[in-house]
């Protein structure tokens, strides 16, 4: 008589909790979880092998979410020349007020045409220009991109005429009034960048927010300073050297702050493309700040250093780029702090 026969043929009851008076020919031990979320692992008994860790994977390997169709270097140089414009404005108003008329039209001129170039870098990468003027159409507040393309629809023309102005001596009552409303819109022209990517879904973008502004913040000001530094003759380089000082600290501060909060987020931040863009910005911003303060009475040391910022203003902006880039394609920067997230509520 077959298993199926006997079993048929017996007494025994079928229950909820199985076959009564029938023991199994086996017992399976079940795995235990342990670890940190995402770590799967299963407690070794009479010499069971562990279960490995996990892989992060999707369905046909394809990421958890999209990633950015920003390219480059279109939107990474929109992300630092925009920085560099708004810093650049007020370095200028600075040198303005304190009578530095080489460094004040260095940084006027400089903020026009950065302010300029990073704008046909977002057209470009947007593919038509009418796509811009549609944006122009609505304010929304609540949107970074509008409120920074009605930004730009205004600050460039500032930007243009006090530079105009400081470089023909022409309409100074104008040119003064246009550096003041260029200075009081620049900061929020170098930092609306920064709200742009955090608002989205990207991990090492997102994740990092509360300290990004303070990154481009810091960027930015390197990135105008190095242009003083650059260009102006010593006996005018004395703001920009401070600036370069403010901006250097700001954005090593706020960066390793935020690398520190958002943990396993932030390892695009320090490895592969964006991570090697992003140690070369940390390098050229020490040695920059170094040629500055050093460099005082060289006018070889100064423009050195002031190209050192430059650089570094730049490379920071391509790895915050491609780090962003590095963690959208890979799954467990999505699923590793959800699970903690949902540990942490627990």
């Amino acid at each position: 008589m077959s298993e199926f026969q006997q079993l048929e043929h017996s007494s025994s009851d079928v229950t909820k909790d199985g076959l009564r008076g029938v023991r199994p020919d086996r017992d399976a031990p079940t795995g235990v979880a342990t670890g940190r979320p995402g770590r799967l692992r299963t407690r070794q008994r009479d010499g069971a092998p562990t279960v490995p860790d996990a892989k992060f994977t999707s369905y046909y390997g394809m990421p958890v979410i999209n990633s950015p169709v920003w390219s480059s270097p279109d939107i990474p140089g929109y992300l630092f020349l925009g920085g560099l414009a708004g810093a650049a404005s007020l370095l200028g108003a600075g040198a303005q007020a304190t009578g530095r008329p080489v460094l004040e039209r260095v940084s006027k001129g400089g903020a026009f045409g950065a302010g300029v170039l990073s704008l046909v870098g977002l057209v470009h990468d947007l593919g038509r220009p009418s796509r811009f003027l549609h944006m122009l159409r609505m304010f929304k507040i609540t949107s970074p991109m509008s409120v920074g393309s009605w930004l730009l629809s205004g600050y460039l023309p500032a930007t243009g005429i006090a530079a105009a102005s400081s470089l023909t001596g022409r309409a100074p009552k104008i040119g003064t009034m246009a550096t003041a409303a260029s200075a009081l819109l620049g900061p929020a022209v170098a930092s609306y960048t920064a709200a742009l990517i955090s608002d989205t879904a990207v991990p090492a973008w997102h994740d990092g927010y509360p300290e990004m502004p303070f990154v481009f913040v810091g960027s930015a000001a390197a990135a105008a300073s190095g242009l003083g530094l650059l260009a102006a003759p010593l006996v005018d380089s004395g703001p920009a050297r401070a600036m370069a000082m403010f901006g250097v600290g700001t954005e090593l501060v706020s960066f390793q702050l935020m690398e520190r909060r958002i943990g396993i987020t932030a390892e695009p931040y320090s490895r592969g493309r964006g991570g090697a863009y992003v140690r070369a910005g940390k390098i050229l911003s020490l040695l920059g700040l170094a040629g500055a303060l050093l460099g005082r009475r060289s006018r070889g040391g100064s423009a050195l250093s002031g190209a050192a910022l430059l650089a570094s203003s730049a490379a920071t902006r391509w790895g915050i780029f491609h780090a962003g880039k590095q963690s959208a394609n890979d799954p467990k920067y999505t699923v590793i702090p959800q699970r903690e997230r949902i540990e942490s509520r627990r």
